[in-house]
């Protein structure tokens, strides 16, 4: 069987590529997704042309990924993914750990009076929770996770530490959204729409320092997510995303998108929040990624141990026999 390494700078190339696929879907999906949308007769803004757009991202970023392993004789859970039954648990464990976090830490700042929450419009909160799922499943959680946490850091983690392997995957994760502004915008020209993103270091409208410093954090959370289970970890890591980017949308966004329920800021460290809830998270992962470090440990030694005794008594029946 292939592996996904052989030198470690093979493993370097293949996750800055995967990093690029990320970048070049994204672009595609953003610059060229609207006129996609319009060609079918779906609004750009609307549900239905965003999901058109995030349905490009997905599928430009995740075949590729899934023929390479493919390729290389792997299976997909080389990459992070299980079967069903793993990978709903493994996707609760990080909707559950991610959610928690931010839960304690966004109360808190509330009982702080640093944040004021309106009265929520439960039914536009629950169709605003299913469609930002829907889309952020395909346009950001999944395809990043698939090609950065699942074939980037497999490909590092087998050739370098995990130590290594982190920041590595973290930095690639970097490169993503600049490159697909230059992606984005290309795409849009190419289609004919003049509309399409401007290249710039990070999306429109973010300060490039906080966003990258954020983006930091949040990558070294997911690989934290990515590693704290056996089974199916990269649905951990996908759970993570969601959680984070629904969780900034109602908190830090919910008037704007119209999610149903948002929050006023009432101190100028409400963006610190995140980093901090996200700095939970990651230690809860860790601990859970340490305890099934030590699980998968003792299983081997039980194993060894067992051979051993098989060994030893196949070696003496002879004897035993006389």
């Amino acid at each position: 069987m292939t592996e996904l390494h052989s030198r470690p700078g093979r493993a370097v190339r293949r996750a800055v590529a995967a990093a690029l696929t990320m970048a070049v879907a994204l672009g595609v999906g953003t610059g060229a997704g609207p006129a996609l949308a319009r060609g079918l007769g779906l609004g750009a803004s609307g549900t239905g042309g965003r999901l058109v757009g995030a349905g490009l991202v997905a599928v430009v970023a995740v075949l590729p990924v899934l023929y390479a392993l493919r390729r290389f004789g792997l299976p997909p859970a080389r990459a992070g993914f299980g079967g069903a039954g793993a990978s709903v648990r493994a996707l609760l464990t990080g909707v559950g750990v991610t959610g928690g976090a931010a839960a304690l830490v966004l109360g808190l700042g509330t009982a702080a009076g640093m944040l004021r929450w309106a009265r929520p419009d439960l039914g536009t909160l629950a169709w605003f929770l299913v469609t930002n799922s829907v889309i952020a499943l395909l346009l950001e959680a999944l395809p990043e996770e698939t090609t950065l946490r699942g074939f980037a850091w497999s490909s590092l983690r087998a050739s370098f530490g995990g130590g290594i392997a982190a920041l590595g995957t973290t930095a690639v994760f970097l490169l993503v959204p600049g490159t697909s502004t230059v992606v984005g915008a290309g795409a849009a020209r190419l289609v004919g729409d003049s509309d399409g993103p401007r290249i710039g270091l990070v999306p429109e409208g973010q300060h490039p320092a906080d966003y990258l410093v954020l983006l930091t954090v949040f990558g070294l959370t997911l690989v934290a997510a990515r590693t704290a289970l056996r089974h199916a970890p990269l649905w951990t890591a996908i759970g993570t995303h969601l959680t984070f980017l629904t969780v900034n949308r109602i908190a830090l966004e919910g008037e704007r998108r119209g999610g149903g329920w948002s929050a006023t800021d009432l101190s100028p460290e409400v963006p610190l929040l995140v980093p901090v809830y996200l700095l939970l998270a990651a230690a809860v992962f860790l601990v859970l990624g340490r305890r099934t470090r030590r699980a998968d440990a003792t299983v081997a030694a039980n194993a060894n141990a067992n051979a051993n005794a098989t060994a030893s008594r196949a070696t003496a029946q002879p004897w035993l026999r006389v």
